[in-house]
């Protein structure tokens, strides 16, 4: 059985817990929460990238077109392919649109 880790995304406050062995897009989806877009959920649009501001955490494939070797030495990357083994806080890159909600009808 894996662990169970707590994600912040900072700007919302937004916290949800994620399996070690899931994605954080899929916890965040899964908890309801709407702090990152999401899109394809394959790592090739590039949508849901995030920076890890702290934490520890694996990454599976991501296009290099998205994310490259500066980018990942950042600690940016996609939240689909993010995989936390610690708690970890997250953060929407400075360059990315603002997530818009709207509420369920």
């Amino acid at each position: 059985m894996s662990q169970t880790f707590q994600i912040t995304e900072t700007a919302s406050g937004q916290r949800f817990a994620c399996d070690g062995e899931q994605n954080v897009l899929a916890a965040m989806e899964r908890h309801a929460r709407r702090c990152i877009p999401v899109g394809c959920r394959g790592g090739g649009c590039g949508l849901c990238k995030v920076q890890v501001v702290s934490g520890e955490f694996d990454c599976g494939r991501m296009s290099r077109r998205h994310v490259n070797a500066i980018d990942r030495e950042q600690g940016l990357v996609l939240a689909c392919r993010l995989f936390p083994r610690s708690d970890l806080a997250i953060q929407r890159p400075a360059s990315a649109e603002p997530v818009v909600t709207t509420p369920a009808r």
